[in-house]
């Protein structure tokens, strides 16, 4: 759910018309730090993993473009962290327990306008979702691993969560971001702690698997 052309495809990580419910709460400690935070609200006591309604008003992590063999934008994925999780990575360089991702992929379409050729995102298409999962709570879930939870959803039936094997639909697109915690962190500015863009480590990986190719 890794595209050569611009950008990983996990990108399609491993992000609907929202209600406006409420975001997972996040406590405060009494040294005023942000704490960990479970997101009971959406997910089940078994692991099942709901869609994060009102996830727009979260903290934009960052975006991906995509295009096709042709150069041409083909998708728009739009990143958001749940509150106070990049605060806490800034600080810890982790991700608290509890941290929720979302990714919405949309379509693209390009136009030229008085600045040029520039792409803008159209129509909804899936979302995946991560949850940070630091105490393995589902061991017997397929959905749960590798210290997440992982799911996706389908703009048809966004209700309906729709992956069921997170080593087959998800875990293969993180592959290259295996030692940030599965996640592209260089290519979030959000994360990034001296403020300047770091070299990806996994384009750096990608080149050198191309030179020996």
């Amino acid at each position: 759910m890794i595209s050569r052309v611009i950008v990983p495809m996990a990108a399609m990580m491993p992000l609907l018309l929202v209600s406006c419910s409420p975001a997972p709460s996040t406590d405060i400690a009494e040294d005023n730090s942000v704490a960990e935070t479970w997101p009971a609200d959406i997910v089940s006591e078994t692991g099942d993993i709901a869609f994060p309604k009102g996830f727009l008003k979260w903290q934009t992590l960052g975006a991906w473009s995509t295009a096709d063999e042709e150069g041409k934008a083909n998708g728009m994925h739009q990143v958001y962290v749940s509150p106070g999780a990049a605060d806490t990575y800034l600080e810890t360089g982790a991700f608290p327990d509890g941290t929720v991702l979302v990714k919405e992929v949309r379509g693209a379409a390009t136009a030229q306008l008085s600045t040029g050729a520039a792409s803008y995102a159209t129509n909804k298409s899936v979302w995946f979702v991560m949850v940070k999962d630091t105490k393995q709570r589902f061991p017997d879930n397929a959905l749960w691993g590798d210290g997440w939870g992982w799911a996706l959803f389908d703009a048809k039936d966004p209700e309906k969560q729709v992956a069921t094997d997170y080593q087959n639909d998800c875990l293969g697109c993180h592959v290259p971001a295996k030692n940030t915690d599965w996640v592209y962190v260089e290519a979030y500015p959000v994360l990034w702690k001296d403020g300047k863009p770091p070299i990806p480590k996994w384009l750096n990986e990608e080149k050198e698997a191309m030179s020996d190719e």
